[in-house]
């Protein structure tokens, strides 16, 4: 799936959710995947949170089969910024 179709199909749960954060996915030389409040994009830009996240294992983690917190302690995810925004993720991812 391109990074495209990924940014667009977390577009349509952040709309149903009403996520009104700023968050930036960090996906190393794979790209970025930036969500602004209800707009959400493949663009680079300022968040405040930015979750550093190799893009197989992101992948995994919005299909549902990478635990967000495990993947943290087992440092698969990396969080930069406010904790609290990405704890909110949940009802997005």
């Amino acid at each position: 799936m391109s990074l495209d179709a990924i940014a667009a199909k977390i577009g349509e749960r952040v709309a149903a959710t009403g996520f009104d954060r700023s968050v930036k996915f960090d996906l190393g030389d794979d790209g970025v995947i930036l969500i602004d409040g209800q707009k959400v994009s493949t663009e680079d830009g300022a968040a405040d949170c930015t979750i550093t996240i190799s893009r197989d294992d992101f992948e995994a983690l919005t299909a549902g089969e990478l635990n967000p917190t495990m993947a943290y302690m087992q440092g698969k995810l990396k969080v930069a910024g406010d904790m609290t925004i990405a704890m909110q993720l949940s009802q997005v991812l």
